[in-house]
């Protein structure tokens, strides 16, 4: 009896192990939701204020409370132009264009496995402001048809650092970015020199990044293309876990890992084109973003959401600050960003210096 006792008492406590261990595992998971759901909400919430700010403070003082008003259908007619004509498209075009960055930066940097590896860095940016400068230059275009000329050049600058670095693996792509990116600027460069000086001008103005003189007219057109590559996007970051882990190991566990990674890539590229057609090339926000994201939420791997969030409130409130919290004058957004960006940049490369290593 007494034998058959003690294999019962060990039996019941070799079933409870593995129990134990579920329910850790269990209460793991939930609290990683919890802080992931968190996290998001807190992102969401910095990002609505800022755009609240945006609506009511300028020139002429909106209080919040008519703010409101506005945006649910009523107010006076004085409120509604200044909210909803003057305001609310340049402030959800800062929400929407940063989304874009901050999500596209997250998806290169977590496929390319690299913190330089944003489309500011690589070239894809250069392809848009090159294509632009261009199609304003030589053939004339402006408004929605010089948009349309920086998408296509950022999607073709992507398309040929991803042809010239095909099986190449993601350090030689990022390499190759690089020289791509650089060949770009100086095309850049020269066709700014034979330009007319108010050419070279407002190219110079468009090229740094700004929201000003933004209406609903650039709006619509980035709210469909974002509308579409939002969800393909989320769709096609399905395969990036396993590509973070390399591609035989990713081809290991059955991912299709070229096909995988040029839809990331396309996603990430026309997210970049379209932020760029809309705004131009507001520097440094989809390289900053997702480092934030990946530090608010350590262990979530990509933190693709979060990133989106945290570029839609960095766009907004750089907005916000380069109109209102300069003395005697107003900057684009971009010349904000990039006074954020470029000593994280540096810290980055100091960093990877002292311990040896690129990225």
């Amino acid at each position: 009896m007494t034998g058959t006792g003690t294999t019962t008492v060990e039996a019941a406590v070799a079933g409870t192990a593995p129990r134990d261990a579920v329910a850790r595992v269990e209460r793991l998971h939930r609290g990683r939701r919890i802080r992931f759901a968190a996290v998001c909400l807190g992102l969401a919430l910095v990002a609505l204020a800022a755009l609240l700010l945006s609506l009511a403070v300028g020139d002429i003082d909106v209080p919040l409370p008519d703010v409101w008003a506005v945006l649910t259908g009523g107010g006076d007619p004085g409120s509604r132009f200044v909210v909803h004509e003057l305001r609310l498209p340049r402030a959800l075009l800062a929400l929407v264009v940063g989304c874009c960055f901050g999500l596209s930066g997250a998806v290169f940097q977590a496929l390319l496995r690299n913190p330089l590896a944003s489309p500011d860095v690589i070239g894809v940016t250069s392809g848009a402001g090159a294509a632009a400068v261009l199609s304003s230059m030589a053939f004339g275009l402006s408004g929605l048809a010089l948009s349309g000329g920086a998408l296509v050049g950022a999607l073709a600058a992507g398309t040929l650092i991803y042809l010239l670095a095909w099986r190449g693996g993601v350090g030689r792509f990022v390499l190759i970015g690089i020289g791509v990116g650089t060949g770009l600027v100086s095309l850049r460069s020269y066709l700014m020199t034979r330009a007319e000086v108010t050419e070279a001008q407002n190219a110079f103005l468009w090229l740094t990044g700004s929201l000003n003189g933004r209406s609903w007219t650039q709006l619509w057109p980035l709210l469909g293309c974002v509308a579409v590559l939002l969800p393909l996007t989320l769709a096609a970051s399905r395969g990036l876990g396993a590509l973070q882990l390399g591609d035989e190991a990713a081809a290991g566990l059955g991912a299709r890992v070229e096909r995988s990674r040029l839809a990331l890539l396309a996603c990430a590229t026309a997210l970049v084109g379209v932020g760029t057609a809309a705004a131009g090339p507001i520097g440094f926000v989809a390289f900053v973003c997702p480092p934030v994201a990946r530090r608010l939420l350590p262990g979530h791997g990509a933190a693709l959401v979060p990133s989106a969030l945290t570029g839609a409130a960095l766009v907004c409130l750089a907005d916000f600050v380069a109109q209102h919290l300069l003395p005697h004058t107003q900057l684009p957004v971009g010349v904000v960003t990039s006074i954020v960006g470029a000593p994280y940049l540096l810290w980055l490369l100091a960093r990877a210096n002292r311990v040896g290593r690129g990225g």
